[in-house]
């Protein structure tokens, strides 16, 4: 009972968050786009069964989904987001014993549940997140993480299991034969070659080996996942509440530009979504980075990275970005046509206290104005609305924003866009 673990899948999570609003494309074909609507990053189960692979570039398929009356979204990361913490707050009023694995995914103690037959409660969960949330997901129950991960893999593609599958001493062995290298958690494209030419193909061989060969192949994350194979937990569950290390926003413009006004537009916005999220946490920083590249899918692809550091430590997205572009411009060149910009905030810290420089003068009332005139703007935006104050420099061109052409409305999180009955 103490290493009992619940993985919640959601399947297809993009496209079943479409679904949501629309139930009019419940059987039909479905994709969902990358960002600047590039290439498939979600598929119906009527996409996948017409061989649409993960990944396929929108401009390939383009005649392809027309001749097969695809549906076709440009993704809608504001609605899955809301879905996503939806189903993260049903959770937690299960059990405080959670962890956000991804946005589709999330691990679930069962220590602290009574259930006389895990299948049952698995089931019951089941219907009561499709009920109340409205998105089906599988669901694998298992001694380990791994385990779980591995259970619910099966759950989602065996209609017989009804989308729970409890992984016991009984029918694991079946279960580890029938799990290919690349479908373990930890193990994917990257080690299965290597694994693949020790003789090793299924989960099943991984159990088998000798924990000291599988460190040989894998590292520690080898000795570990043999543990957990065998059902002897390796991985407990995280503690989303640790204050996080490091915050990063980027996106891929919506256009190729050389225009540096585009360019700082870019790094002040997201900037200052970044630092957003220092304060709503309580924290600073003490580092800031900017990663800029050219597209790498063509010719000449090349990339900075430049870093200052921030004395004393702050969340003043203004004072980071000017820093930032500063530090940026002394290093790119006017006539190189940019595709990609991020922002890094670092070696984050409470904002509880403040260790201010020795060798800098630095005066502590200016410090106090700063984080006062911080809590002004987040108050009134929180009344009125985001970025209704915000910095003018994000308003110097919106080319860069990412093209979502084929976005669904926002139906949960914008009031323009609330579904109408």
């Amino acid at each position: 009972m103490s290493n009992l673990f619940a993985l919640i899948d959601c399947d297809n999570f993009f496209v079943s968050c479409e679904r949501l609003f629309r139930p009019d494309l419940n059987c039909r074909g479905i994709v969902v786009l990358s960002s600047n609507d590039g290439c498939v990053v979600s598929r119906s189960q009527e996409a996948k069964a017409l061989g649409i692979p993960m990944g396929a570039p929108a401009f390939l398929y383009r005649h392809f989904f027309r001749d097969h009356d695809i549906v076709v979204f440009s993704a809608n990361f504001e609605l899955y987001g809301d879905i996503s913490r939806r189903l993260l707050s049903y959770l937690t009023s299960l059990t405080p014993s959670v962890e956000a694995y991804s946005v589709d995914e999330a691990f679930v103690g069962l220590a602290g549940i009574t259930a006389h037959n895990w299948q049952k409660w698995g089931q019951s969960v089941r219907t009561e997140i499709n009920r109340e949330i409205g998105i089906p997901v599988s669901i694998g129950i298992a001694n380990t993480k791994t385990l779980a991960k591995l259970a619910a893999w099966h759950a989602k593609r065996t209609p017989d299991l009804g989308g729970v599958l409890q992984l016991d001493p009984t029918g694991i062995m079946h279960y580890l034969a029938e799990t290919p290298l690349e479908e373990i958690w930890g193990v994917g494209r990257r080690l299965a070659p290597r694994l693949k030419a020790a003789g090793v193909h299924t989960a099943l061989d991984v159990q088998r080996l000798r924990p000291r060969f599988a460190e040989q192949l894998m590292g520690l994350h080898g000795r570990q996942l043999v543990s957990e194979l065998s059902g002897q937990s390796s991985h407990p569950i995280a503690d989303n509440n640790q204050p996080r290390k490091s915050i990063m926003h980027g996106r891929m413009f919506g256009e190729d530009t050389t225009d540096w006004t585009v360019i700082e537009a870019a790094a002040v916005t997201l900037t200052a979504k970044a630092t957003l999220r220092l304060r709503r946490e309580g924290l600073l920083a003490k580092r800031a980075g900017i990663f800029i590249s050219t597209n790498r899918h063509k010719p000449g692809y090349r990339r900075w990275f430049e870093q200052i550091r921030l004395e004393p430590p702050t969340a003043d997205g203004g004072s980071i970005a000017e820093q930032l572009l500063l530090a940026l411009r002394k290093e790119i060149h006017a006539t190189i046509a940019f595709h990609r910009l991020s922002i890094l905030l670092d070696e984050l810290t409470s904002d509880k206290w403040l260790q201010t420089s020795l060798l800098k003068s630095q005066s502590p009332q200016l410090i106090a104005l700063s984080g006062r005139r911080l809590q002004a703007v987040d108050s009134l935006n929180n009344r009125y609305g985001p970025r209704m104050v915000r910095y003018a420099a994000e308003d110097l061109s919106a080319s860069w924003q990412p093209k979502r052409a084929l976005r669904s409305p926002r139906y949960t999180t914008e009031w323009s866009e609330l579904p109408i009955i």
